[in-house]
């Protein structure tokens, strides 16, 4: 359940890029606009978005990659997005990431809950309650 809070000093050792932090119903947000881009269509479609602001170099973040995929593939009626904090620096700063991973919440672009840390028990429960509040809104 852990989180990481700086960069390991890796002398350019860049081999934990190949880490897949996509797939599933993950989507890999490399860009500002491919942001913008899958929030409005959540937006449009009235359904949560699940933000999880990761590193390639974090432990925790790829311990919980694999967790994350599974559930967007058991819950698939919410949008799960992936950001690198080192691709998207000055846009995850916006976001005020002080560890990774970090799991934000939104509804209509708006923040309704957040988990810092690596909780899988945690990440869960928060998004079977999504999943649960986004079906009870549809009836």
């Amino acid at each position: 359940m852990g989180h990481c809070l700086s960069k390991p000093n890796t002398d350019g050792d860049d081999s934990e890029h190949n880490v897949e932090f996509a797939g599933g119903n993950v989507h890999l947000i490399t860009t500002k606009e491919s942001w913008e881009q899958k929030i409005s269509e959540a937006k449009r479609d009235g359904k949560i978005v699940i933000a999880n602001f990761s590193a390639t170099w974090c432990g925790p973040c790829r311990m919980i990659a694999p967790f994350y995929r599974e559930l967007s593939e058991k819950f698939p009626s919410l949008v799960y997005l992936t950001i690198d904090v080192d691709e998207l620096t000055e846009f995850s700063t916006s976001w005020d990431i002080k560890a990774t991973p970090t799991f934000f919440f939104l509804k209509d672009g708006q923040q309704i809950d957040k988990l810092v840390g690596a909780n899988k028990p945690e990440l869960q429960k928060k998004i079977i309650a999504m999943q649960d509040s986004a079906s009870s809104c549809k009836k």
